[in-house]
């Protein structure tokens, strides 16, 4: 009998073997569906790849050993038509090889901040001896079920159960990119959902995967191991137009931008793959789509016309931001919904949560919680519908001087969570009930009992593009604009934590082959840059008693990218350098690497990338602590301010930082060395 251990460690050669099934399988099912196929003599175009790729990180050690085979075949049918599929399946053996970091015994026990340590009585001792903590661990702050400094009554509602939530598998959240800063941090399961269930939901693919899952990623209800799947062709019409027809499980790329997208997200993105540095068509989450182009021609101030009409009919799929407990984790978000998931299951303790004494701006004491209190409670993945399904339309041309652009529009839904913020009931802890009709005695806190469901809004979006050529500079440009619609942002201005704003989102790109004598006098070198700039529009942000409340991100950011790479040994050796800087958020990575093709089929690539910040407390922002939506439970007030409805401003880290330091500034301590091997067959 095969246990677990041995089913979640399939090995390359099951892999190797069930790929090729599949493959057969695919041209099977094509074989039965597609119309006027031709005979089964018809050959196949296909290659087979294979390529490990092995990092290693700063204080983590290895982070991925991840071996995939990648089949693509090609294959002309009867009556026009032509199939194209790209299968691919991968095993990663980090979890096995480095299971104390990201695998079964990844986390342990952990202990939290109490800044409000000196003002509150001592913690009684076995030894008899009273403590005042400014570490406590997990299930041991005010209205804890180890022993409490405050006597509360045998009706109290919180606290939470130790073996319910047991302080092992931890690790606190935030821990890899800031320090706690008398901030309002919690511990986080990191363990595969197979071995810890706590906090698990199903973010849509991601957020509940067992080891197996995690493993071999491509492998699931998805069927992701579909990187394409699709037939196509192309009608001649009477008047000498076409129209051209693609239907099947694809990538449709509507933006040429690296790293960061404007208008190419008609398809989501898997992060958890490599964060940010993989090539977007090895990252993109395949969908079923229809895709019709309506092909004019040239015209009298035209070289070409078209129309594209895309409807996105699969079931929605929001970006991948990986899993808590896993290396890539874009933003560090999926450890805090995790985390807040947890505690909205189990309860637990939450650090620096309440002003110490009541309702002042004191000390903050590590607050334990009982389950239905705080945290995220449901995570609403929209249904198929119709109604649910995304339609696109580009019109697109190449002018008689040469300029290409686009115009397009999309309605889609958020490829990003939003947080919606509830009543949870808040609990009166000197009654047990919801009522407020106790006053809070000296010395004690009043919990701020917040909650929040997870939504993907509709979006709607507008923009265009493009392209054209400055020949005296020897250079392209390329531009993208987009304005949306629907998106939403943190806001804790607002009674419900988010508000809904439009975003405009520009970027311009310049590629020019230079001639630079130190890399090669006989080859041009490429250099491309680009400039992101994001717009949040009518963006809210004012000052509150303790700092700023409003929209956590930046009303105007900037990011840019710049790409040299070079060309030596006849092509063969090419190294390159890539920086990109988050301007707002003081990040900056730069990734080195060099790649070889030693042979036509055989390429070596050694590679790095490394995060920089200018410090971290300009992160900071209104953490919700001192937030009052439901008054008069959940109340705040600081320096005699009357017990009013809203936020105090009181500035933290958690959860807000995240979403003004960026995937460069949340991946700070996560550098990487790297090396991939790829083999065609």
């Amino acid at each position: 009998m095969k246990t677990a251990r041995d089913i979640s460690r399939p090995k390359l050669s099951v892999l190797a073997a069930a790929l090729p099934l599949t493959v057969g399988g695919a041209v099977q099912a094509a074989d039965e569906n597609l119309p006027d196929l031709a005979s089964s003599t018809t050959p196949w175009v296909a290659d087979v790849y294979y390529e490990n790729h092995t990092a290693r990180r700063s204080r983590a050690g290895l982070a991925k050993f991840r071996n995939t085979l990648q089949v693509e075949a090609d294959r002309q049918m009867g009556d026009g038509w032509a199939f194209r599929g790209i299968l691919r399946g991968s095993w990663d053996g980090v979890y096995q090889l480095n299971k104390d970091e990201y695998g079964r015994n990844a986390g342990g026990a952990i202990t939290l901040e109490n800044t409000a340590a000196p003002l509150l009585p001592p913690v009684p001792t076995t030894a008899g001896t009273p403590l005042n903590l400014t570490q406590v661990p997990h299930g041991g702050g005010i209205n804890n079920p180890i022993g409490t400094a405050i006597g509360l009554p045998p009706t109290n509602a919180l606290g939470f159960d130790l073996a319910a939530n047991p302080n092992d598998g931890m690790r606190v959240l935030g821990d890899r990119w800031h320090r706690p800063e008398r901030g309002a941090v919690f511990g986080v399961p990191v363990r595969p959902c197979d071995r810890d269930s706590r906090g698990c939901r199903d973010f849509g693919g991601y957020g509940d995967l067992n080891l197996r899952e995690l493993e071999t990623p491509e492998f699931n209800d998805r069927l992701d191991f579909l990187r394409e799947f699709y037939a196509k062709k192309t009608f001649p019409l009477a008047d000498g137009t076409e129209l051209f027809l693609k239907l099947g499980r694809q990538q449709v790329v509507w933006g040429r931008t690296d790293l960061f997208r404007v208008l190419d997200v008609i398809n989501p993105v898997d992060y958890s793959r490599n964060n940010i540095y993989d090539e977007l068509q090895d990252i993109r989450i395949p969908m079923w789509i229809a895709q019709a182009e309506y092909r004019m021609g040239a015209s009298e101030s035209m070289q070409d016309r078209n129309v594209q009409v895309v409807w996105n009919f699969d079931k929605f799929r929001p970006n991948n931001l990986g899993q808590c407990g896993t290396p890539n984790v874009m933003l560090d978000a999926a450890c805090f919904f995790r985390g807040f998931a947890n505690l909205w299951d189990n309860g637990g303790t939450v650090a620096n949560f309440s002003p110490v004494p009541a309702g002042t701006a004191g000390a903050w004491a590590a607050t334990d919680f009982g389950p239905h209190q705080i945290g995220v409670r449901k995570v609403h993945l929209p249904a198929w519908s119709l109604s649910n399904t995304q339609l696109g339309v580009k019109y697109e041309g190449i002018t008689q001087g040469g300029l290409a652009f686009s115009l397009n529009a999309l309605t889609y839904r958020s490829q990003l969570p939003s947080l919606h913020a509830f009543s949870a009931g808040a609990v009166n802890p000197f009654t047990g009930g919801t009522g407020n009709t106790t006053p809070p005695a000296a010395g004690v806190p009043v919990s701020h009992l917040i909650a929040f469901d997870i939504h993907y809004p509709r979006v709607n979006l507008v923009g265009g593009s493009l392209d054209f050529q400055i020949p005296d500079a020897n250079a392209a440009i390329r531009m993208e604009g987009a304005l949306t619609h629907g998106e939403e942002f943190v806001n804790t201005a607002r009674r419900e934590l988010y508000s809904k704003n439009r975003v405009l989102r520009t970027v311009i790109g310049v590629d020019r082959p230079t001639f630079i004598p130190f890399i090669s006098t006989t080859r041009a070198t490429q250099i491309s840059a680009q400039l992101f700039w994001q717009h949040i529009i009518d963006h809210e942000r004012h000052d509150g008693p303790l700092g700023t409340v409003g929209i956590v991100d930046w009303e105007d950011n900037f990011i840019g990218t710049l790409l040299i790479k070079g060309f030596l040994a006849g092509d063969r050796v090419s190294p390159q350098v890539m920086v990109a800087r988050d301007f707002r958020a003081k990040a900056l990575t730069v990734a080195p690497q060099i790649e070889w093709s030693v042979t036509d089929d055989f390429k070596v690539t050694l590679g790095a990338n490394f995060k920089y910040t200018n410090g971290s407390s300009h992160y900071k922002f209104d953490d919700a602590r001192s937030f009052n939506p439901y008054p008069p439970f959940t109340t705040y007030t600081a320096a005699g301010q009357p017990f009013v409805p809203g936020s105090a401003g009181l500035p933290g880290f958690e959860p807000t930082a995240r979403f003004r330091a960026g995937p460069i500034g949340t991946a700070v301590a996560e550098d990487d060395i790297y090396v991939m091997v790829r083999y065609k067959f």
